[in-house]
């Protein structure tokens, strides 16, 4: 029998995922200022690996690639591929891959539902067929699974054990206990185990609390998490009881994880609206960590905690301000692909 197993972000990659913004998206108002964004980083992304672009249609092509062009971004590591979507947050739309010892890979195509019905998503949803389709992965094999998980929503070490919120899972499974929810968790993503975090949030997040924006595994002994250090701010108590919980995890081996917490940027604020910047929401990529920036005094406090989390990479900053106005960030719009599968 076949061993699937499902990798840490920090093994071996093939390429990055990405879709392009674009006028028909949300993005439309604020395209010139996230198309920059996007440029740093895919600029970012192919100084160590490759990215795959989606793009919606010929001209969203054209445009993309020449913004790319100029910005000196090396044509052989970009590979376009036009696609329709709904938005840009393919760490939720994309598969979640399985890899085995052998060199084969599952690609994983869970439900998407637009973060529980608050926004359209049939395109979305049918990402990772159209992908298949167009012969973006070589080796692998697409599983439909009939249950509705968005990538953010977990984080593996890559050794069977997986953290997630109950806040996300409860609120897509509202009808399953989870006991439940931890057995299809387990047999769909070949997980020995489920931590569960029962407290964090972020103002301005739509997605019911994803992991990605909380807690991040940085090896199988070590977890980066978003602190908060202001008793007057409202995520105080709530993030101070998520640090509680993460510290009350322990390893397989029974000892507590070594904990990096991340500095707390001050509020920003949007026609009235709080935006969530985390500094959890880092993409691993080969031989570094792209690490989102706010234009915050904390950004230089975040890329130290990150390169003494993750010392063997280099840390690189990405301006992400624009994204955060759309209630994601850097790693919510992008899906790493393993080494071998494209």
């Amino acid at each position: 029998m076949t061993a699937w197993r499902f990798p840490a972000e920090w093994e071996s990659q093939s390429a990055v995922l990405l879709a392009w913004p674009h006028a028909g998206t949300d993005w439309a108002e604020r395209l010139g200022q996230v198309e920059a964004t996007y440029v740093a980083l895919v600029s970012a992304i192919a100084r160590f690996e490759s990215a795959i672009v989606c793009v919606a249609d010929a001209s969203v092509h054209l445009r993309a690639r020449a913004q790319l062009e100029r910005a000196g971004v090396p044509a052989g590591r970009v590979r376009f591929v036009e696609i329709e979507y709904d938005d840009t947050w393919l760490r939720d739309s994309g598969p979640i891959t399985l890899v085995d010892d052998a060199g084969a890979f599952r690609l994983l195509d869970f439900r998407f539902t637009g973060w529980g019905g608050k926004y359209a998503a049939s395109r979305d949803d049918a990402l990772v067929e159209g992908l298949t389709a167009r012969g973006v992965f070589r080796n692998g094999s697409p599983e439909a699974i009939d249950f509705a998980l968005e990538g953010g929503g977990i984080e593996t070490d890559g050794a069977g054990t997986l953290l997630t919120t109950w806040r996300c899972l409860s609120e897509r499974h509202p009808g399953l206990a989870r006991a439940e929810i931890e057995v299809v968790l387990m047999r769909s993503l070949r997980q020995g185990r489920v931590l569960w975090l029962d407290h964090g949030y972020l103002e301005g997040d739509d997605t019911d609390a994803h992991i990605d924006t909380l807690a991040r595994f940085a090896g199988p002994d070590a977890i980066v998490f978003q602190a908060c250090d202001d008793p007057a701010d409202p995520h105080f108590a709530e993030l101070g009881a998520m640090a509680d919980d993460i510290a009350a995890l322990r390893t397989r081996d029974g000892a507590p994880y070594r904990l990096f917490p991340l500095p707390w940027a001050q509020p920003i604020v949007d026609d009235g609206r709080r935006l969530a910047a985390s500094y959890a929401n880092f993409l691993i990529v080969d031989g570094a960590v792209l690490m989102p920036a706010y234009g915050d005094a904390a950004d230089a406090g975040a890329a130290v905690v990150l390169a003494q989390a993750f010392p063997d990479r280099e840390i690189v900053s990405v301006p992400c301000r624009a994204l955060i106005w759309q209630n994601g960030s850097l790693h919510c719009v992008t899906m790493q692909l393993p080494r071998g599968v494209v």
